[in-house]
């Protein structure tokens, strides 16, 4: 589980780059950690060694949103990308598309994955060099301090899940009284499937409502 999103505002890295692959968002040798705190200081480091790099420009330092190219996110499944970004503080990323893995890591771990057109990320990306911009999944747009607003698509699951603050999981437990009551009637009908070894058996299969031959 992870904190719900409702409203992401602050500045955005104005990047760009299309097929931005995992290993340029954290490269391998990260990859022998299980922890996600401090991976941060991994994402992208190869870009972050060049003097003048985006990513440690004062202006847009500890930026929540990230403004990205097609295909971003593409490469391996390595879920260790999503943790960096994460770790050094990046809620939304907007991009014209993104790898579906890429995506699924990104929801499952509270980063919203906004899809624009190529047009909207050209105008975001010259707003966000000088005003803020907010990500805000009640209205489903992306606006600016310049009265920018465009509208986007999120799969419903998923901005519920987002705004709620659940996994997959999580979900499954906000059903934990249905869940019960169908454990119930199965202790009561079935109890030989190992549910309630020591319940009463039906004479026949035929006592079972749901066993209809």
């Amino acid at each position: 589980m992870s904190a719900p999103v409702t409203k992401i505002r602050g500045s955005a890295y104005p990047w760009g780059v299309e097929n931005v692959d995992t290993d340029v968002i954290i490269p391998a040798h990260w990859m022998k950690t299980t922890s996600r705190i401090g991976l941060g200081r991994g994402a992208f480091e190869t870009l972050r060694s060049r003097p003048g790099n985006l990513f440690d420009d004062r202006r847009y330092a500890g930026s929540p949103i990230l403004i990205a190219g097609d295909n971003f996110g593409c490469g391996s499944s390595r879920e260790h990308a999503v943790w960096a970004l994460a770790d050094m503080g990046v809620g939304a990323i907007i991009a014209p598309s993104f790898s579906d893995i890429f995506s699924g890591n990104a929801f499952k771990n509270g980063i919203v994955t906004v899809v624009l057109p190529q047009a909207a990320i050209d105008r975001l990306l010259d707003v966000a060099r000088t005003g803020n911009l907010t990500v805000d999944l009640e209205s489903m747009t992306v606006t600016t301090d310049s009265r920018d607003r465009f509208a986007f698509y999120l799969d419903p699951f998923r901005r519920e899940c987002l705004m709620l603050g659940l996994d997959e999981i999580g979900v499954t437990l906000e059903r934990r009284g249905e869940i019960a009551r169908f454990e119930d009637q199965v202790s009561l009908f079935r109890p030989w499937v190992g549910l309630d070894p020591a319940g009463p058996r039906p004479a026949d299969i035929g006592d079972c409502p749901n066993d209809r031959v």
